[in-house]
């Protein structure tokens, strides 16, 4: 047997390995040497610069202090002249055009009929700008004239569905109490909560007439000698305010103007929650949480309920109370 032996490398060879391990060595060495002098230069710039932002701040500030102080005397030594006013601008939005309310029947009586165009024209100023427009209101529900049921509120409403408008619900409790919410959509039986932020509740009232000041007695001090013995008869009261405005040959051809004696309350969307309107077949209800319903009516509209609720942060719209007893309700639609 021959012994085998392992062939000696060739020179090229072991150059050929050599030489990376050459080149990588040189140049780690070339690396050392030359940090030393890099990290002083940059000592040396970094001292430089170090050195050099305290002067320019400091003569910064003292430029800054000498504009400042100058301008301050200026405009003390200088006299005043306000900036010029702007002019209103000539054009005005033409005032809203009377409202029109239609779909009382001539058999209905007054007492039965709830909304009135003063209050109305309340309402009006609170609904969205695009409703503001449409000048023609239309029963859509009277329980008056439709009868006492929540299915037929519903049933009449539906016509309505889809449509760009709007709904304003009346009512009235045994008190005379009128009140009621504008709503976005029609009422209608869902499974969950409905409406948008335009919703809103409302309530109005009649202020007693303000006295005749001739009536009056005259006061302490005045001269009561030849006085002579007066008696005012007071007019007959009503128990339910019409909230219809006294009759008047000048009256304003504006649909904005309604007389002082309505005071007329609005409470907006809080924007709390989004529990606007919620409708079953049982009840009709606008507003809620925490257990409160804003406005909620029964399905025989005899009972109602109001009390303040997160939804619109309103008070209780009955001055009853909590739970009122309904004497009336209307729904009327705002829309082409």
């Amino acid at each position: 047997m021959q012994d085998s032996k392992t062939p000696d490398p060739s020179p090229s060879q072991s150059s050929y390995f050599t030489y990376p391990v050459t080149y990588a060595v040189n140049g780690l060495l070339r690396r050392l040497a030359a940090e030393p002098s890099l990290s002083s230069s940059n000592s040396h710039a970094s001292a430089s610069t170090s050195m050099s932002p305290p002067t320019s701040l400091s003569q910064s500030l003292q430029s800054l202090a000498s504009s400042t102080t100058a301008s301050a005397s200026s405009m003390m030594d200088s006299v005043f002249a306000p900036p010029p006013r702007r002019k209103a601008s000539p054009f005005q939005p033409p005032p809203l055009t009377p409202l029109s309310l239609k779909g009382y029947k001539s058999s209905t009586r007054e007492k039965g009929k709830l909304l009135s165009k003063a209050l109305a024209e309340e309402i009006r100023l609170l609904v969205p700008p695009r409703l503001q427009l449409v000048d023609d209101w239309s029963l859509v529900y009277s329980l008056e004239q439709n009868g006492v049921s929540l299915a037929t509120l519903y049933q009449k409403a539906e016509e309505f569905t889809g449509k760009r408008g709007g709904f304003v619900l009346v009512v009235r409790d045994a008190g005379g109490g009128i009140f009621g919410a504008y709503l976005s959509d029609a009422p209608k039986p869902s499974s969950h909560f409905f409406g948008n932020g335009e919703c809103f509740l409302w309530r109005a009232h009649v202020l007693p007439s303000l006295p005749d000041l001739a009536n009056l007695p005259p006061p302490p001090s005045a001269d009561t000698t030849n006085a002579v013995r007066m008696t005012t008869i007071a007019s007959p009261t009503h128990k339910f305010g019409t909230l219809n405005p006294p009759h008047s040959e000048q009256a304003s051809r504006s649909g904005t103007s309604t007389p002082e004696r309505i005071r007329f309350k609005a409470f907006p969307y809080s924007g709390i929650n989004d529990y606007m309107m919620f409708c079953e077949h049982g009840f009709l209800s606008v507003g809620g949480g925490d257990g409160h319903y804003g406005l909620w009516l029964g399905d025989n509209l005899e009972n109602g309920v109001s009390s303040t609720c997160p939804t619109f942060g309103n008070e209780p719209l009955s001055d009853e109370g909590t739970k009122f007893e309904v004497l009336g309700v209307e729904l009327w639609y705002i829309g082409s």
